[in-house]
């Protein structure tokens, strides 16, 4: 598994992300048992958050990791109405009780709220001060959020990116480029299904003998500092997933997928899902 640097830490570019997990207790085996085979093939760093399930996600990561905790880079995320001084380690705490580790490595700012960013951060810090959580970062931050934020200690954005919303290239990405910021792709192979079945997509896939996930993903890690947390609990997925980090597209293929989803001319509002 190819490999990138974030929060000081050495971690694979194809995670695995747990949104709508934990949400019924009829799935949770299913979803331990995925994400232990992702962490066999290597898709060592999890992220959750808070909010997936109410909490239910992140039950399912720590029943996932347990006994394996070293192995992990372990991602999580708070809710905006807890990023409070008061709100943030509270929230903390419940999420690691949850997770059933006594440290994050990565806390991030679901998205922005009422609180100002710089008592955030100092929540944030006092976290890290504490052991708490070794390093924190951002999600759903467009450029202007980072200007106004202006701490290098954010170790990473986290945000809607695939074939389907590319408006982050025009200027966001750039940005977390110049700031050598990892940007982390939430939802990157799209939601539904609708994206994979894009003639587009297929004819590349149908070139190299692969799937047209791994096609969506492997279009996404041809860009410096890039890293993607697909979700999968089906095993043959998962294993596609993890295989995506090899898949070298060719100019052609990228050319192909140029046309059939144009990279934005201007400005584009922040897509959140």
């Amino acid at each position: 598994m190819r490999m990138l640097q974030l929060a000081d830490t050495q971690v694979p570019v194809i995670g695995q992300g747990t949104w709508r997990m934990g949400e019924g207790r009829q799935q949770r085996d299913q979803e331990v048992a995925a994400l232990r085979t992702g962490i066999d093939l290597g898709m060592t760093l999890i992220d959750t958050a808070e909010m997936y399930g109410e909490g239910g996600a992140e039950e399912v990561v720590g029943q996932a990791i347990a006994g394996r905790r070293d192995e992990v880079f372990l991602v999580s995320k708070a809710y905006p109405h807890n990023a409070s001084r008061k709100g943030l380690p509270l929230a903390c705490e419940r999420s690691l009780k949850r997770l059933g580790t006594e440290v994050i490595d990565l806390y991030l700012l679901h998205w922005r709220g009422q609180y100002p960013l710089t008592e955030t951060v100092e929540a944030f810090e006092r976290l890290r001060e504490a052991g708490k959580i070794r390093r924190w970062g951002v999600s759903n931050f467009d450029v202007a959020d980072l200007d106004e934020l202006d701490s290098s200690a954010c170790a990473t954005n986290q945000v809607l990116y695939n074939l389907e919303s590319r408006g982050v290239e025009f200027d966001l990405l750039p940005a977390c480029q110049q700031r050598h910021m990892p940007l982390m792709a939430y939802c990157p192979i799209g939601q539904g299904g609708a994206l994979l079945a894009e003639p587009a997509l297929q004819q590349v896939a149908q070139r190299h003998g692969v799937d047209t996930a791994q096609v969506a993903l492997a279009w996404l890690l041809r860009q410096e500092g890039v890293l993607v947390i697909p979700k999968a609990v089906r095993p043959a997925h998962i294993r596609l997933n993890a295989q995506a980090a090899d898949l070298q597209l060719a100019p052609e293929d990228l050319q192909a997928l140029d046309q059939a989803f144009p990279a934005p001319r201007r400005k584009q509002r922040l897509e959140m899902v």
